[in-house]
């Protein structure tokens, strides 16, 4: 009864998401027909072919360098790409993933660090709240794509190069949530708590220690899976403006300059499959800790 009352409960998890997941693949068909035909109209008419719907629904489905490549096509790069060619080629989706995962979580450990040192010192100095905190909250309405090739020059005018400036950007973009939400976490204890410590007579790093760090766990998990996102779209921008010769950013130029969107495409599915692996990966890590604390498994 428990296994099947277990099966029933995936069953309704899963069904709105495969749902959602059937609709937008037939709208991404209905759109890749609707952007396709008027260019293979027009070929078709200068060649002097007449073809009937189907035949032309049909075209429109195996271009080679299409307005938007259909589903099917994006799917056969993939697998070309990740399963057809060693993991070491130029060719393969998986080796530049990895040059974009190598700098992403060099960023993520970076933004990570400081946001939790900010928080901390935002939660213990009153000064810093007032005076610290408007101008990173202003920093992050400066746009990426603005900000990325001014520090991709300046590093290399010192000599810096490689993985680290990409890195840099995304700690640029991964310390904010951290930094926003671990000063939520600090300051969540309610007055009660925070005064039986006192009453106790803690000290303020006992307190800090013994009751900040454990409510503000949930809070860190949970800005980390934004902030690894972030980190990896950080990475991606920091690989336009370099002329970057590996990495997923250096896929999506290479695609842009020969129009070759199906690879634009696939290079971008192989972005947001990176993402959800690593928010993933977060999300196991949090409740893993949740559970070594004590809570109650959801």
């Amino acid at each position: 009864m428990k296994s099947a009352g277990h099966t029933s409960s995936l069953f309704h998890r899963a069904a709105p998401v495969t749902l959602i997941l059937l609709l937008l693949v037939a709208a991404w068909y209905v759109a890749a027909y609707a952007l396709n035909a008027p260019y293979q109209r027009d070929l078709n008419a200068r060649q002097g072919v007449t073809v009937t719907t189907g035949e032309l629904v049909a075209q429109t489905m195996r271009q080679q360098k299409p307005t938007m490549p259909a589903p099917h096509q994006v799917a056969e790069t993939l697998w070309k790409t990740t399963f057809g060619v060693p993991v070491t080629s130029r060719r393969s989706l998986v080796y530049h993933a990895w040059v974009t995962l190598s700098s992403t979580l060099l960023g993520f450990v970076f933004g990570t660090l400081l946001g939790v040192v900010i928080a901390v010192g935002i939660t213990h100095v009153p000064a810093l709240d007032r005076s610290f905190l408007p101008w990173i909250i202003t920093s992050q309405t400066i746009p990426m794509l603005a900000v990325a090739p001014m520090i991709i020059v300046i590093l290399a005018a010192v000599g810096v190069t490689g993985l680290i400036p990409k890195a840099l950007i995304s700690t640029y973009l991964s310390f904010f949530p951290v930094a926003v939400g671990m000063v939520k976490g600090l300051r969540s204890p309610e007055v009660m708590h925070l005064d039986l410590m006192h009453s106790y007579d803690a000290s303020s790093w006992q307190t800090f220690w013994k009751l900040r760090v454990p409510a503000s766990v949930p809070y860190f998990f949970t800005s980390i899976k934004v902030a690894i996102a972030a980190s990896l779209v950080g990475a991606i921008v920091g690989e336009l403006p370099t002329g970057a010769v590996a990495g997923i950013g250096s896929k999506l130029l290479a695609g842009s300059y020969y129009s070759q969107t199906i690879d634009i495409w696939a290079a971008l599915i192989a972005g947001s499959v990176v993402a959800m692996l690593l928010v993933a990966l977060v999300d196991v890590a949090g409740r893993l800790t949740a559970r070594a604390m004590g809570a109650r498994p959801s």
